[in-house]
């Protein structure tokens, strides 16, 4: 049985254009059965001053693996995925080359999700680990 209500293609996620996932180079590359993963790049865009991979960037691509995980768990006529929390442990540093994260559902529930996210490096050696739940609510119920 597939956990996915509301599955995308590859191109349909890859298709964002002018928010935050394109400006740091994320882009989606395998859809699984239970999984979703994608890459970012280590460059400019992604290190901190000493030129390693910026925690907020790892963190970044979980939060986009995880919630479009999440999104395509529901009925998105219906239901909107939105982070409720979110953390990671930094494990490895990564200097270049692309990381690739991993985000697979631990708990699927009306009204949370909860998604772990590995990161890893070229060598897929582990760099970050994330947990992110997701709260799941009616559209229309976010009012500004």
């Amino acid at each position: 049985m597939s956990i996915w209500r509301s599955l995308q293609t590859l191109d349909e996620l890859n298709t964002e254009r002018g928010n935050l996932i394109d400006h740091m180079g994320i882009r989606f590359t395998e859809i699984g059965g239970d999984f979703v993963r994608g890459t970012m790049p280590v460059d400019t865009r992604t290190v901190q001053p000493y030129g390693l991979l910026h925690g907020g960037a790892s963190v970044a691509l979980a939060e986009t693996l995880g919630s479009m995980g999440a999104a395509m768990c529901v009925n998105t006529e219906e239901y909107q995925v939105v982070g409720q929390e979110i953390n990671a442990n930094h494990v490895r540093a990564a200097r270049s080359g692309l990381v690739m994260g991993t985000a697979r559902a631990v708990h699927l529930g009306g009204r949370t999700h909860v998604w772990s996210i590995d990161i890893v490096n070229d060598a897929q050696k582990l760099v970050c680990i994330s947990r992110i739940t997701m709260a799941v609510i009616r559209r229309g119920a976010l009012t500004p």
